[in-house]
């Protein structure tokens, strides 16, 4: 195999409903513990979202997260109406460990939907309603866990709430690493993660214990994307409704946050892309990052680099060394777009980076079976307010409804509600290649939910060392190749594009997992 350099730039591309209750709803904490307490508080320039945590003695998190319009003030904004979890931009970061149980109580506190009624399912709508997905988590697709087939809708009578239910038991194998939920609502997506609505989840254990990685300070770093207008989040009720919007980098809820290191001291970040349109290429000028994990999967061992592109809903784990006393910007989303400033100040404080970390092995199996797959954008093929097409075809497209009406059929290669594109055997190792044969700046950041796949090439190219993610970028014609081996979990889950605008209009398909 050809052997890519791991040094310089490492792509971790490299990215049944519950009981409905009416009336208003508390919703169930988790007390951060002092621990937490002390971190958030710890660099009051650089906040932290609130954590909550599962109790050590049960092995449970019980909480809430009420969706609802607030009012956020945001410095050097100004005030801003959006939809939030529990009134803030990110919502709380969930901490659990492998063999905990998540028990979720999700009020919907919005109006109801305008009730105008959507011949095509591929077309944005009802953006009062929602879901949950536990993006990068390896846990049950089906019932009340990570279901994205369920539908979470308000109440429909003014100053009424609806209640949701959702419980998920974390496997006692599950990954250590960085994850993050947000609403997974067909044709609301978008919308919904450009006014901020996602949070972090952590699930803790052997790559925290690790001496190196237990004296780091543990850092979230949620980059959230929003399109503001006139203090709000237009909604996509037509094509281009966002071009003329420029976004707003968000970290942790503060633009630009001021974050401060001491020479030589190590701090672990992690950095999630919580974003619906916009890839990150990160970078911090004078200073390496090592990266220790890329979408929840750890790594062997550290690989520094001096930049790395982070595609939408994307995760890493960076280890972060004071380099000399100074300022210093990270950057993405361009060179010019900064998302956070690093100064280096203080006495110094020499750390360690660790040597090894207990990682997951990158060697599949030899395939007994190969797909391939590509994301293709239409434009200018259908009538109305949403004129593109997002389609995936190769193997499994869904047929189009009218054989006769070729390339303008509306079910040709998108979603479909009923039509499983994708059944994928337990066990088996398959090697798939996904295409991106759309024009050069058209960005389809691949995104399979339940099960992790291994990252083997990008287009055609060999990676010198294979990588886990869950979501990867596929470059503007070009392609990745990776193997995959389902496991412990039957039932429909899902793949698409996360550029969500795509996906909310089609660039999805349902996949079936079975023994």
């Amino acid at each position: 195999m050809t052997s890519l350099a791991r040094r310089g730039v490492l792509k971790c591309l490299p990215v049944a409903a519950g009981a409905v209750v009416t009336g208003v709803a508390a919703s169930p904490r988790a007390a951060a513990s002092p621990r937490e307490v002390a971190r958030q508080g710890a660099d009051a320039a650089f906040p932290q979202p609130e954590v909550r945590r599962s109790v050590t003695r049960t092995g449970r998190l019980e909480t809430g997260l009420t969706v609802e319009f607030t009012e956020q003030s945001l410095p050097g904004i100004g005030t801003v109406t959006t939809r939030t979890y529990e009134g803030a931009i990110p919502g709380p970061t969930l901490r659990v460990r492998p063999g905990d149980t998540l028990e979720i109580t999700q009020v919907n506190a919005l109006p109801p939907n305008d009730g105008a009624a959507h011949q095509d399912m591929n077309v944005p709508h009802h953006f009062n309603t929602f879901n949950l997905h536990l993006h990068g988590m390896h846990v049950d697709p089906t019932g009340e866990a990570d279901n994205i087939y369920r539908t979470f809708e308000p109440s429909g009578t003014p100053g009424t709430t609806a209640t949701y239910r959702t419980r998920v038991d974390v496997p006692a194998d599950h990954p250590a690493g960085t994850f993050w939920y947000h609403p997974h609502h067909h044709g609301s997506t978008a919308t919904q993660l450009l006014g901020g609505l996602g949070g972090v989840l952590v699930v803790e254990g052997d790559v925290d214990e690790v001496p190196e990685i237990a004296a780091a300070k543990d850092v979230v770093v949620c980059i959230n994307e929003l399109k503001l207008s006139g203090g709000r989040v237009p909604e996509l009720t037509s094509h281009g409704a966002y071009d003329g919007v420029a976004s707003t980098f968000l970290v942790n809820g503060v633009k630009n946050p001021v974050l401060t290191i001491a020479p030589g001291e190590v701090q672990r970040w992690r950095v999630v892309n919580a974003g619906a349109i916009t890839a990150h290429f990160l970078s911090l000028r004078a200073h390496e990052l090592h990266q220790i994990a890329c979408d929840g999967i750890t790594f062997m061992e550290p690989v520094a680099t001096t930049g790395l592109t982070l595609p939408m809903g994307g995760r890493v784990d960076l280890l972060i060394r004071g380099g000399e006393p100074g300022t210093y910007k990270l950057t993405g989303g361009g060179p010019s777009q900064t998302l956070l400033t690093l100064v280096v100040t203080g006495e110094a404080r020499p750390m360690r980076l660790p040597a090894a970390l207990p990682g997951r092995p990158t060697r599949l199996p030899e395939p007994t079976r190969t797909r391939s797959l590509t994301f293709r954008s239409y434009e200018n093929v259908f009538p109305g307010a949403f004129p593109n097409a997002y389609r995936i075809l190769g193997d499994g497209e869904t047929p189009p409804a009218d054989p006769l009406a070729g390339r303008h059929d509306l079910a040709w290669g998108r979603l479909a509600p009923d039509f499983v594109n994708q059944r994928v055997r337990l066990g088996e190792v398959e090697e798939w290649t996904v295409v991106n044969d759309s024009h050069a700046h058209s960005h389809h950041p691949f995104h399979l939910h339940t099960n992790h796949f291994l990252l083997t090439a990008v287009d055609n190219r060999p990676l010198a060392t294979p990588v886990w993610h869950d979501t990867v970028a596929v470059p503007p014609n070009g392609s990745v190749t990776f193997r995959l081996r389902a496991e412990d979990f039957t039932g429909r889950s899902m793949l698409h594009c996360h550029q969500l605008q795509h996906g909310d209009e089609g660039m999805m398909q349902i996949v079936e997992y079975v023994r």
